[in-house]
């Protein structure tokens, strides 16, 4: 129930979906006065949802701040977040990553700079999955094909959302009598930071984040960038008011 509600307001609180029924709906009562603002504010909108400036602006206010290689200390354990590969596409001798394969490449780089010296992998298969494959064992198979020791590589894959992520870490620590005094290092995407180190903080581990997989860009100043509609701006305003209601109904379930 939590999870449908949960998508339901998600889908009326998206860009699109807003200025879709704001447009609509000044559309069918142009005639009337206050049709006539709802339509000029809903194109409003749209403008402002498909400027790149302005996404951009919101992603560098919210993503968490970059961290360097170097200024991160040793770990025993690196936590690596699934949600970076194509499931839908059934393969079995290949890993189809999307967006978000910083996680487990940075991963990989961290681990290779002996930052940390072991990678759990959490995460299943989602709530609708076309194969048996679990996210986790397929970004197992990528880092046994780049050379990382198996015995250094460990997976969690019944998960199947960011809460889920940390309670099933920790009974995975537990039931592998691993010390859960220790800190770990929560490796996520840079926009989904907040929500993850708020469950994993209610869970009670410790943890010191390693954002990744960055959607924001450095400030610059160009025409394009400025005044051109873009397609992928409202896709970015979509990620961002879909995270925000995430976390607003993880506070309200005691998630974080």
């Amino acid at each position: 129930m939590f999870f449908y509600l949960s998508q339901f307001l998600s889908f009326l609180a998206m860009p699109l979906t807003v200025v879709l029924i704001m447009i609509l709906s000044g559309a069918v009562f142009i005639r009337r006065k206050w049709g006539k603002k709802i339509l000029w504010t809903g194109i409003g909108l749209m403008l402002f949802f498909t400027n790149p400036f302005l996404s951009n602006l919101a992603l560098l206010a919210w993503e968490h701040e970059y961290k360097s290689f170097e200024e991160i200390e040793n770990h025993e354990i690196g936590i690596v977040l699934t949600g970076v590969t194509n499931l839908s596409k059934t393969a079995y001798d290949r890993t189809f990553f999307n967006k978000g394969a910083d996680r487990i490449t940075h991963a990989l780089q961290l681990y290779r700079m002996g930052k940390i010296k072991r990678i759990l992998i959490t995460g299943g298969q989602g709530l609708n999955p076309v194969n048996p494959q679990s996210e986790s064992e397929v970004l197992m198979r990528f880092l046994i094909m780049t050379g990382m020791p198996e015995s250094d590589i460990m997976i969690e894959d019944q998960s199947k959302n960011t809460r889920e992520n940390a309670a099933f870490t920790k009974v995975f620590l537990e039931k592998n009598s691993i010390p859960m005094d220790q800190e770990f290092l929560l490796i996520t995407s840079a926009f989904h930071m907040t929500r993850a180190k708020g469950c994993f903080d209610k869970v009670g581990l410790q943890t010191e984040t390693f954002p990744v997989d960055y959607y924001s860009h450095d400030i610059k100043f160009d025409l394009p960038g400025l005044l051109y509609p873009s397609p992928d701006s409202l896709s970015n305003w979509h990620k961002l008011v879909k995270e925000w209601i995430g976390l607003l109904m993880y506070k309200v379930a005691g998630y974080i």
